[in-house]
């Protein structure tokens, strides 16, 4: 079956792979729908590792249902793309997403497990949830960003009457913004370099304001605009740059909350944080039950996930579909591939 595979610093290739194994245990799909990352980039960018077929955001249908007697061939279904142990106190929890295992056989962020860039992938069976008749196939390939989004605001504790900031308009950033204003918050502003993004945050209704970061007086214009700094900043970029935007635009007392993920060590001022006794929360994935809220929310049409989608590709197209979104000034946000393209 045909895959596109990592080959190397920011390079796919289009290949044949073998096909998953029916094996009775996990449940194999057919990938109908598959979303491409902001966490990706970085693997796309880096070129590393070699070989690895990504896509952790898809829906598909069930070829063979393997375990699960409740699936049956032909079901629609999307799934959380990691793989906890299911044993230890982070599992037991309710909180996989820290479990020491969740990443070593994620799909498609995994060599030992194929993502959805290809045309049919296995996945453990307890990680499969159906989705129902009243969502398209584009807005299930939505549910697992938007999963990430809700959990940065629970971590948050967005409340009624919150100023809020959210570093970076990626997909990631747009969701935390919309999530964000349905929380409450009566001031919700977005900052980007990419001004296109920057733009759309707007367009799109789930930002008050957008801040140029390339702009020196960014930083005075937060503190007139908020009277001394944001009550909560959400970080979706993961740099130095965004990390250290963010102790400085939020109040003494506030909350920073890191979502984006950065592939190395970076330096920032923690004498920020301490001198402000701010509280600063990292933010991985999502748990289950956040992961089911997300599929409520789109399928009784609380949220709109298909405004954030830019494109749909081909494989061919992919090559092109990561070199824009890493360009730095392209307006896209979610591009999703399509295997019958």
């Amino acid at each position: 079956m045909r895959a596109v595979a990592l080959k190397g610093k920011k390079e796919f290739e289009l290949k044949e792979i073998d096909e998953p194994i029916v094996d009775n245990t996990n449940v194999i799909i057919k990938v109908l729908k598959a979303g491409i990352c902001g966490s990706d980039l970085h693997y796309f960018e880096m070129g590393e590792p070699v070989g690895l077929v990504m896509g952790h955001e898809f829906c598909g249908e069930v070829i063979d249902p393997g375990n699960r007697s409740d699936l049956k061939v032909g079901d629609r279904v999307t799934a959380l793309p990691i793989s906890p142990c299911g044993k230890c106190q982070a599992c037991l929890s309710g909180n996989p997403q820290y479990c020491k295992s969740t990443w070593t056989e994620a799909v498609g962020l995994s060599l030992s497990n194929k993502g959805a860039l290809t045309e049919k992938i296995k996945v453990r069976s307890d990680m499969v949830l159906k989705v129902p008749d009243n969502v398209t196939l584009e807005e299930a390939a939505m549910v697992e960003p938007t999963a990430v989004a809700l959990h940065g605001i629970h971590l948050a504790d967005v409340k009624v009457g919150s100023k809020v900031l959210v570093i970076g308009g990626g997909i990631i950033g747009l969701l935390s913004a919309l999530f964000a204003k349905k929380e409450g918050a009566s001031f919700v502003a977005i900052s980007e370099t990419n001004k296109e993004r920057g733009k759309n945050a707007l367009n799109l209704g789930v930002a008050d304001k957008y801040y140029d970061a390339t702009n020196e007086n960014m930083l005075n214009e937060v503190m007139v605009d908020t009277n001394g700094g944001f009550d909560i900043v959400i970080e979706c970029c993961g740099n130095a740059n965004a990390v250290t935007s963010s102790l400085v635009t939020v109040r003494p007392g506030g909350v920073v909350v890191l979502v984006g993920v950065a592939t190395g060590p970076i330096n920032i001022p923690t004498v920020i944080a301490v001198m402000n006794e701010l509280t600063v929360k990292g933010a991985i994935a999502y748990t289950k039950e956040e992961f089911k809220t997300c599929i409520d929310l789109i399928n009784n049409k609380q949220i709109d996930v298909m405004k954030f989608v830019s494109d749909t590709v081909s494989y061919n197209d992919v090559q092109n579909a990561y070199e824009r979104l890493t360009s730095g000034n392209d307006g896209a946000v979610k591009i999703l591939v399509d295997p019958s393209k």
